[in-house]
């Protein structure tokens, strides 16, 4: 059986060499259905650092949460991400599962949905590209109501070179966002 995860993409070290790569790689792991544009953005945390580029990816995978994320965190591992006691460290790549279907779980190192979707645009807006009516599981807001409640306090600003290459190199058409 399948379902639908959507994942959170992050870089801020060589994020348009990274970010492609690690879209790349996720095909043995299901089949990539959208790429959300592609948004630079403010590192969030106490440490200056460069600005983070994020976007959003809808993944049609037959892995469940737990095996999902360890092929994500296995990819990482490939991609140089070093995990760390700071949780703001810059990083080539970062995925989390944001949602999975409508699945809730709360486990040491997992919760589903990710807390941080209610509360970052960054997290929010480009995750409402790839279904504004998917409604959140605990909240019971649609994504696309979540998104606009929180884009007055967005700082992004979309990166139309680096979403083409995303979209490129997840095999669909360089406009397709769904």
């Amino acid at each position: 059986m399948t379902e639908r995860a959507f994942l959170s993409f992050g870089s801020n070290i060589e994020p348009d060499r990274n970010l492609p790569r690690a879209v790349r790689e996720l095909k043995p792991l299901g089949r990539v259905l959208a790429v959300s544009t592609v948004y630079q953005n403010p590192a969030v945390g106490p440490t200056p650092q460069p600005d983070f580029l994020n976007c959003a990816v809808l993944l049609e995978t037959q892995l469940p949460p737990h095996a999902l994320r360890a092929e994500l965190r296995r990819l990482e591992g490939r991609l140089g991400r070093l995990r760390k006691s700071d949780k703001y460290a810059p990083r080539p790549i970062d995925i989390d599962i944001a949602l999975y279907g409508s699945v809730t779980m709360q486990e040491a190192g997992m919760t589903i949905p990710d807390p941080d979707l209610l509360i970052h645009p960054y997290i929010a807006i480009p995750l409402a590209e790839l279904d504004p009516h998917h409604r959140h599981p605990v909240s019971g807001e649609s994504l696309g109501s979540i998104a606009e409640r929180l884009r007055p306090q967005a700082a992004l600003t979309a990166r139309p070179i680096v979403t083409r290459e995303m979209r490129t190199a997840a095999g669909l058409a360089a406009g397709a966002e769904r």
